[in-house]
């Protein structure tokens, strides 16, 4: 989609895009279409806005000339296959009243959601074409954002439009026994974003918060077309309680600063305060899935007025509650260093043992950095520099590497 220069129109893109593509979708049942259109009605926005100024409700300015476009589609469409009787009665039927149409949106951009995560379109296709679609990034952005080339962003986005038409997916809300596992899809794309701003992969900038906003948007879009659904409240919560932090996650040299070594102050009491709100509707709907009891860790660190305050305890038993409902060996490592933390370096390194043979944390930087940080709680810091070094062979983050060789330099001073 075009990166338009204009402010007027490219705010309209950010909040309408959804909108206007899921209402023009369910028109012309083709999504290639659908977001030609609505490019086409950008363009058209640009110049008239130019020309006339910007309308007093730009989102229902965008919405007419989208419609309008659709049906001229269609009835193109309908002219060339030689039906051109049905039109009146088809037009009819695509151009609601007010009410109808107000009613429908919600359920059209919960369509578009579903359809953008189906769990048969492989992960990065769904969160490059949910940001294309549902976020209203452009593909340069998008690739910005991962840091990968703008063409092989393209690519999976047509990859999975083409999927998408290839495998005849709905454009619908599932039912019934389907429902549950396509909700946990639409809540891993958009945690799968929130991640990769918090964290970045790779460059030079520890976090980029334009993702992070983008991936509580979407959430909230989802809360909005669903608001009796636990886990995207619980994942909500989540993401509010972890972005509170961002301000005090680098120094004005832009390092990183861990959790312990934060000034709470810096804290966002308002991502805070959201957040222990959708925890507290998220426990009034049933037992707390992995979201919600990740929440529930997140909220610890938010309610304690300092490191050495935070209860510790209660975090561990959190984390063997999550490995009840959601067992990986990240959360067992997460685990380690609330044990660490509850009953010192020590058993933190007792609980850390056994994940150092497994497989599915070969290559991540977070086992040798945790098992540094023990030994050098320790006094061992010989073994910390060797660990230290393990883990630097294994990050690309830039502010995370200039933290981790400090760590070596400090644990080098401390030999002499």
């Amino acid at each position: 989609m075009p990166d338009f220069a204009d402010a007027p129109v490219l705010e309209l893109f950010r909040r309408e895009s959804a909108r206007l593509c899921a209402s023009v979708q369910r028109i012309v049942r083709d999504l290639d279409v659908a977001e030609e259109i609505v490019q086409e009605t950008l363009l058209v926005a640009l110049q008239h806005f130019r020309e006339h100024g910007v309308p007093e409700n730009v989102g229902a300015w965008a919405m007419v000339a989208a419609r309008r476009r659709a049906l001229d589609h269609l009835r193109h469409r309908r002219v060339v296959a030689g039906s051109e009787g049905e039109l009146a009665e088809e037009g009819a039927r695509m151009a609601p009243s007010p009410e109808d149409l107000a009613r429908r949106i919600p359920d059209d951009r919960l369509r578009l959601v579903f359809t953008c995560c189906h769990p048969s379109i492989p992960s990065e296709g769904r969160v490059a074409l949910t940001l294309r679609l549902v976020a209203g990034l452009t593909t340069g952005e998008i690739a910005r954002a991962f840091l990968v080339p703008e063409p092989t962003v393209a690519q999976r986005i047509v990859r999975a439009k083409k999927l998408i038409a290839d495998e005849r997916i709905p454009y619908e809300v599932p039912e019934g026994p389907e429902l549950l596992p396509r909700v946990a899809s639409v809540l891993e794309v958009v945690y799968l974003v929130f991640n990769e701003g918090y964290t970045a992969h790779g460059g030079s900038a520890l976090v980029r918060e334009s993702l992070c906003d983008e991936a509580i948007r979407l959430a909230g879009l989802v809360l909005e077309l669903m608001p009796g659904e636990g886990d995207v409240l619980g994942l909500l919560a989540l993401m509010e309680l972890q972005a509170a932090r961002t301000p005090a996650r680098v120094d004005e040299r832009g390092e990183l600063v861990l959790l312990p070594d934060q000034n709470r102050s810096l804290w966002s009491r308002l991502r805070i305060e959201r957040g222990l709100a959708a925890l507290v509707r998220a426990r009034t709907l049933g037992p707390l899935g992995s979201y919600a009891l990740q929440a529930e860790i997140a909220a610890c660190h938010a309610v304690a007025p300092t490191w050495e305050t935070t209860d510790f305890r209660r975090i561990v038993s959190v984390y063997d509650a999550l490995m009840a409902v959601a067992p990986s060996p990240v959360v067992e490592l997460n685990r380690a260093v609330a044990v660490a933390m509850a009953d010192g370096p020590e058993a933190g390194l007792l609980a850390l043992a056994p994940l150092e043979r497994d497989p599915a944390l070969r290559g991540y930087h977070h086992l040798p950095s945790t098992r540094a940080d023990f030994l050098r709680r320790l006094g061992r810091m010989d073994e910390a520099a060797a660990a230290y070094r393990e883990a630097l062979d294994c990050t690309h983050n830039e502010a995370e590497r200039t933290f981790l060789e400090q760590r070596i330099a400090e644990c080098v001073r401390g030999l002499s």
